[in-house]
């Protein structure tokens, strides 16, 4: 199967079955950085078809219409370059220790994050208020420190380094927070999940990137379902 076969599977997925299908058709939509009068101009239709799709004051579109929009943000990005199908191209497989990643379809507020997590904030709640996260990294801190290759490292920061990356499996978060200090891409906050405890380089290197670093001790089941819910809480 083809690049553009996984992706168009992915979406018209995503779609379907979002509890707020709006929302998501905006994220894709956002993703291909087509605006609304493009892609309704594309489709021969009014820019308001769009916008009544993605508020949700229309109906959810049927599987055909998905079809069309997908074939949509193919057609344009590949007239464009096909910048977002070749980005696309290294993000097929998630390299091993990353659990799960996720894009959001706008921007959440990085203390409304925090505190969706039942997070404690350890470091730089100074400037929390100044961040957003666009969407989260759950890694498997043990298995990426086994596999993870520089370049599938750059992989785990999905469309977006505004993220967050969520480190489980950890003791102490000494490495985890050395990586993210080594490497030129810094996500937004960086959350440990039921460490031991929290090394003190750890939280030094967090203040020295200005990077909140932040821990929950929720169960791993609850914080993949909230992770994944807060996708449709505007």
């Amino acid at each position: 199967m083809n690049v553009k076969n996984i992706l168009a599977e992915k979406i018209a997925g995503e779609i379907t079955l979002s509890p707020r299908p709006g929302a998501t058709l905006r994220k894709w939509r956002n993703i291909f950085e087509i605006s609304q009068t493009e892609l309704a101009n594309y489709l021969k239709v009014s820019p308001s078809v769009i916008s009544d799709y993605e508020s949700g004051r229309r109906a959810s579109p049927g599987i055909k219409t998905i079809r069309k929009l997908i074939e949509a943000f193919f057609e344009i990005d590949e007239k464009r370059g096909g910048k977002i199908i070749n980005r696309y191209t290294s993000m097929i497989e998630s390299p091993k220790g990353v659990i799960e990643i996720m894009e959001y379809p706008y921007s959440i507020p990085a203390r409304k994050f925090a505190e969706s997590i039942h997070g404690e904030i350890l470091t730089c709640e100074d400037i929390l208020d100044k961040k957003t996260v666009k969407g989260f990294t759950l890694i498997d801190s043990i298995s990426a420190i086994k596999t993870l290759s520089s370049t599938d490292y750059v992989s785990i920061y999905g469309w977006s380094t505004e993220r967050a990356l969520i480190f489980t499996g950890i003791t102490y978060g000494r490495s985890p927070m050395i990586a993210v200090r080594v490497h030129p891409m810094k996500p937004s906050l960086v959350v440990y999940h039921k460490p031991s405890a929290v090394d003190s380089l750890a939280s030094k290197l967090s203040e020295y990137e200005n990077i909140p670093l932040i821990v929950t001790n929720l169960s791993l089941e609850d914080l993949k379902n909230i992770l994944e819910n807060l996708a449709y809480k505007e």
